[in-house]
């Protein structure tokens, strides 16, 4: 049986889950690049947890081409994955991007080396515990969305017997700016409140959220997706439903100094609310107190 090759980029809690559930078919050959040796990954989900054995590289000179590249470093980082993406690829590669945010082919395209460039939605929790240990959390539905194409199908059957759910859908842009819009009031104000998502429980936020919706969703619908009457109300009960313990990636890189990707989730309403000359003053305040934290958060840390 000839084994897929699938190269990890990024460890977070996103490719952390992703790397783990990946290795649990036989079918897939799973190389994780990091900034990190780790040779063996605990994985939890549910009320099980597991060992599961890596290959790790961490000098991209090392890599060789794969069949797939999931790519699951934060937006703004793909600028530094751009060595890995360089000895990863090859025009027969197909590079799955799990990351926040919309147009995800222009922002890693031109890094590709004319590999296939196969945007997914992430709906999954994932949280990392350690640098060695993920957690997932189901939150409604399918784990990844991807569009419909050739290679959406195989790119589920990378997953499949996984604890992880892919769908395919004709909707993909509809579904993506829903995505957007659950993110553009998880994220933001999770981590300028430094608080879980239990804090839309209080009317207030519950109030903020569907001003920051509203702008939002009339910008969604300038771009051609097709989105509800009731969407943002809509967009914010189901919200409600998810896990109070539950966090977010803003929320947890701003609790660890890192910067934020808020350019592509707010920023990338804002960028395209100019396009239409549409208003979008709370987007824009989100953008404008977060792009501080980042930066100040980037002074003191190390480049990503």
């Amino acid at each position: 049986m000839t084994r897929r090759k699938i190269a990890v980029v990024g460890l977070g809690g996103i490719g952390g889950v992703a790397a783990a559930c990946l290795s649990l078919s036989p079918e897939n050959d799973v190389t994780v690049c990091a900034r990190r040796q780790i040779d063996t990954l605990t994985f939890d989900h549910h009320d099980d947890t597991s060992r599961i054995p890596l290959k790790t590289l961490t000098d991209p000179s090392l890599a060789e081409p794969v069949d797939w590249v999931i790519l699951s470093t934060k937006a703004q980082d793909v600028a530094s994955a751009a060595p890995w993406l360089d000895k990863l690829c090859t025009p027969k590669t197909t590079v799955a991007v799990l990351q926040n945010g919309i147009s995800h082919e222009q922002r890693v395209g031109p890094h590709a080396k004319g590999a296939t460039v196969l945007p997914a939605i992430v709906y999954y929790n994932g949280e990392r515990l350690a640098p060695d240990h993920v957690r997932l959390r189901h939150i409604s539905g399918h784990d990844l969305l991807v569009p419909t194409g050739p290679q959406s199908d195989a790119f589920a059957g990378l997953f499949e017997g996984t604890p992880i759910d892919v769908g395919i859908s004709a909707e993909f842009l509809t579904y993506q700016w829903r995505k957007l819009l659950v993110n553009v009031i998880a994220n933001p104000i999770t981590a300028l409140t430094r608080q879980r998502l239990g804090v839309f429980q209080r009317a207030d936020i519950q109030d903020l959220s569907l001003g920051i919706l509203r702008e939002a969703v009339a910008v969604g619908r300038a771009e051609g997706a097709q989105l509800r009457d009731n969407e943002a109300e809509a967009i914010l009960e189901t919200f409600l439903g998810y896990p109070a313990e539950a966090g977010t990636s803003m929320y947890f890189d701003c609790l660890a100094g890192r910067p934020l990707e808020i350019e592509a989730l707010n920023g990338a309403v804002v960028a395209a609310a100019r396009r239409h000359g549409l208003p979008t003053p709370l987007n824009g305040a989100m953008l404008t107190l977060l792009t501080a934290v980042s930066d100040a958060n980037a002074a003191g840390t190390d480049t990503p």
